[in-house]
């Protein structure tokens, strides 16, 4: 017995098996610190954006006379430029001199770049004295030969004629002596030959004689004039590059892009934002600006061609403009599941940038056709939804502060006499706390 239990005893004088290695632990504590701030982070971050509950009521703007007329639809967007134009160069070169800066109001055909147009002018030149050349050749085939020219071809004839009949003597005498055995048969062949190059060379010049008599070709005139209207066209095309070498603005309106500077390289395509410059400056009409939005599929309905609306900014609330849609677009965008629509400002002021944030309060047919009668719309709004002479509002699941000027109290909360236009989400119990642009869940009624 004492022997079983003998052997059931642990034997602590046997070595124990390899410690873990100082690294390993670290790694693994390493790892799971990691885990840990992980989760942190993540768990920071899901209250950070979570979006807060908040209760709205819808904004009423109250007219005598339009019971039911008002805002059908509120939509945001940006202010953008009718007609962008980014002034690009026709021809590649360096920047000499550049005379606009950001903001300058230009008008058409006023100079904004310069290039160095050393090579253009050299170009020019050469087409220039080719063209000259072409000119002078010209003139020379369409006055035929010279008087002096006629001349010197029959004095030749005659001299060449000349020298014939001096070789048909000596041939004929060569003949007579061969015959009489006087001269060898070489001599009478010698005098043969020179009889003939000599009618050959009469034969040549008499031709020569026709031709100068004659003058040129028609077919020799029109080939050299063809030659001197091409010439005439590539004096044509290095005069247009050199003066291309002088950027002008092609519209009036204002710079709202300086592309280049002094000394920069442009190219006549676009290359980035690296290297060559592909335009100079970006100009537009800032009296022709329109308010792009996207509209929800769900609401799109709501809307149609040429209906009226209020632009708001969200840099200057107080200010309003009258706007009227006068762009849909034709395809829906599907991932976004919306329709592009373009809003025009129809009486924009220095006041308007593009790119600026925008709120588009469309109208019904009914508020519109009645704005000239009626009297300025009442807006009442419960007294819990204003805050240091603010309020917030819902837009894009986001808490958008407004300013507002206050009025007489009313039996059912306080009158506002500017910086809403009814139809706006209102939060009303504003929860403490709610910044600008902090995300909100609209409690379900």
């Amino acid at each position: 017995m004492q022997a079983e239990l003998k052997a059931l005893q642990i034997d602590r004088s046997k070595k124990r098996g390899p410690e873990p290695s100082r690294w390993a632990v670290r790694w693994i504590i390493t790892g799971v610190s990691i885990f840990l701030l992980l989760g942190a982070a993540r768990f920071a971050y899901d209250k950070l954006n979570a979006a807060q509950d908040v209760d709205v009521v819808r904004v009423h703007a109250q007219s005598a006379g339009a019971v039911g007329a008002g805002v059908v639809l509120n939509a945001t967007g940006y202010i953008v430029a009718a007609h962008r134009i980014e002034v690009a160069s026709k021809v590649v070169g360096r920047v000499a001199w550049i005379g606009v800066e950001k903001g300058d109001k230009v008008k058409v055909g006023q100079v904004l770049v310069r290039l160095e147009d050393d090579e253009y002018r050299a170009q020019l030149e050469q087409a220039r004295g080719q063209l000259t050349n072409l000119q002078a050749r010209l003139a020379e085939l369409e006055h035929g030969s010279r008087p002096e020219e006629i001349a010197v071809a029959r004095a030749n004839l005659g001299q060449a004629k000349a020298d014939l009949a001096n070789a048909q003597v000596t041939l004929d005498r060569t003949r007579r002596l061969v015959g009489q055995g006087v001269l060898s048969k070489q001599s009478l062949d010698d005098a043969q030959a020179k009889y003939d190059g000599a009618a050959a060379r009469v034969n040549s010049l008499e031709k020569t004689m026709d031709l100068a008599v004659l003058g040129p070709r028609k077919e020799q005139i029109d080939a050299m004039r063809g030659q001197v209207e091409q010439a005439r066209g590539a004096m044509s095309y290095a005069e247009t590059q050199a003066s291309n070498t002088v950027i002008r603005a092609p519209v009036t309106g204002t710079v709202l892009e300086r592309a280049v500077e002094k000394g920069e390289f442009l190219t006549t395509m676009f290359v980035g934002d690296k290297g060559a410059k592909g335009y100079v400056v970006a100009l537009a009409d800032l009296n022709d600006l329109e308010v792009e939005l996207d509209i929800s599929q769900s609401d799109f309905a709501k809307l149609h061609a040429r209906q009226k609306g209020v632009v708001i900014t969200d840099a200057f609330p107080d200010r309003k403009y009258d706007g009227s849609i006068y762009e849909i677009s034709p395809e829906a965008n599907r991932q976004k599941a919306t329709v592009q629509i373009k809003v025009k400002v129809l009486n924009p002021d220095d006041y308007l940038r593009p790119e600026m944030n925008a709120s588009v309060a469309f109208l019904s047919d009914e508020k519109h056709a009645a704005a000239g009668v009626q009297a300025r719309p009442a807006i009442v709004i419960p007294t819990s939804a204003i805050h240091e002479n603010a309020v917030f509002v819902v837009l894009d699941g986001k808490a958008v502060r407004r300013p507002v000027k206050t009025g007489p109290a009313a039996s059912n909360g306080i009158r506002i006499e500017d910086g809403l236009i009814g139809g706006e989400d209102l939060i009303v119990n504003t929860p403490a706390g709610l910044k600008d642009g902090d995300r909100v869940h609209v409690k379900s009624s």
